[in-house]
């Protein structure tokens, strides 16, 4: 019988009603002929009323103590999704992570997974019963088997693990919005929900902000062929479909312990043009890249600095080949610059032939510092890295 892992954030089971809302809709994929598991995260503001709770009792709890309080958040909302569960007459039971055998490094507050050992929760699944399991938590492999929490992201971080360690055939993750937007909709109102989306696109947005799903996730997701769907937990929008690479045959230990950087990518075909003591004014920017732009010129990294006072630099990079051009029109454009009224220093234009661009890429460098300061470490063998 297929497998689904349907995760269920804090804004979908924040109250009763909405407990029983998610349960007719576990129900119903039951009734659809899946085996389901259920990752749920703690209910509504949970976790920051007992980080509040905390912090009126110490400025700076115990990491460990705050694993084992911040732990209890998602075991109310298992249980009570549970209840609710056995209530409509879905056998159903709920376990903790360190029960589901999700084994973590011994970090609190931010513990990587190692593996899962789901034998526990195959039992279960095969017996009928739906598996609610609290997300954000697992346990240490030592012998002191400390509770641990992943932070942030933990519950889709959980999910995805547990759907890679089940070999699911997609792993559901339910929010309060449509699926993935093309922006925050909070925000602009106008924004557009994307019907699909790939992993690398998704990590991409994720690690720049996007909240709706964490780059962790999306990391293991895509490492282990998961396919993810995002959708509404408040309606039956089709959501937004994230597409995944061909799994390749992969170990499940050490499941979240990935290289920290998964490539290193050399451009020496780069020219930079700087555009020194501009006015920092509204509209210059646009100004002078409108006229790039107009010029067929592709920029690629551009980089603004702020002086005291009332200007700033423009440096943008482009391939060597169109670094004439981007000269002529930054060259054009400075007299203009040197006669804006906001301009207390007259503009100067400096090229740069003699570049290159280093990217250095992997969502694994999120959560781990030091890895910039070895990166600009030349003393380092390539071994090293």
């Amino acid at each position: 019988m297929a497998l689904i892992v349907q995760k269920y954030g804090g804004t979908s089971v924040g109250s009763p009603d909405r407990i029983q809302a998610v349960s007719d809709r576990i129900i119903e994929t039951v009734r659809q002929g899946y085996q389901v598991a259920v990752v749920v995260s703690a209910m509504g503001k949970t976790t920051d009323n007992l980080v509040k709770l905390a912090q009126e009792i110490t400025p700076a709890p115990n990491r460990r103590e705050m694993d084992m309080l911040l732990s209890t958040g998602e075991q109310v909302s298992i249980a009570l999704l549970s209840m609710a569960l056995q209530a409509k007459g879905q056998p159903a039971i709920s376990l903790t992570g360190a029960q589901v055998g999700i084994v973590t490094e011994a970090e609190h507050s931010r513990a990587r997974i190692l593996q899962v050992k789901p034998d526990r929760l195959r039992r279960h699944l095969d017996s009928g019963q739906v598996v609610v399991v609290a997300g954000f938590q697992g346990i240490t492999h030592s012998d002191d088997l400390e509770i641990t929490t992943l932070g942030r992201g933990g519950s889709d971080t959980s999910a995805v693990a547990l759907a890679a360690a089940l070999g699911a055939e997609r792993c559901e993750i339910y929010t309060d919005v449509p699926g993935i937007l093309t922006t925050d909709p909070r925000l602009v109102p106008q924004a557009q929900l994307l019907e699909e989306i790939t992993a690398n696109e998704m990590l991409e947005l994720a690690s720049l902000g996007a909240k709706v799903l964490h780059p962790r996730a999306v990391e293991i997701a895509r490492n282990y062929g998961v396919p993810l769907m995002v959708l509404s937990s408040w309606s039956d929008a089709p959501g937004t479909k994230v597409l995944v690479p061909t799994p390749q045959p992969r170990s499940l230990d050490g499941l979240e312990i990935t290289k920290a950087v998964d490539a290193v990518e050399f451009d020496s075909d780069q020219g930079k043009v700087a555009l020194l003591r501009v006015p920092d004014r509204p509209g210059i920017a646009a100004q002078l890249f409108g006229e790039i732009g107009r010029q067929q010129v592709d920029v690629d990294l551009i980089i603004q600095s702020i002086h005291e006072g009332n200007s700033n630099d423009i440096a943008f990079t482009v391939v060597k080949n169109l670094l004439k051009q981007a000269e002529a029109v930054a060259e054009a454009i400075a007299p203009v610059l040197r006669s804006q009224p906001t301009a207390v220093e007259e503009a100067e234009v400096l090229v740069e032939k003699r570049i290159a661009k280093i990217a250095i890429a992997g969502a694994g460098m999120i959560g781990r510092p030091g890895i910039a300061a070895n990166c600009c470490d030349l003393s380092r063998s390539r071994d090293q890295y």
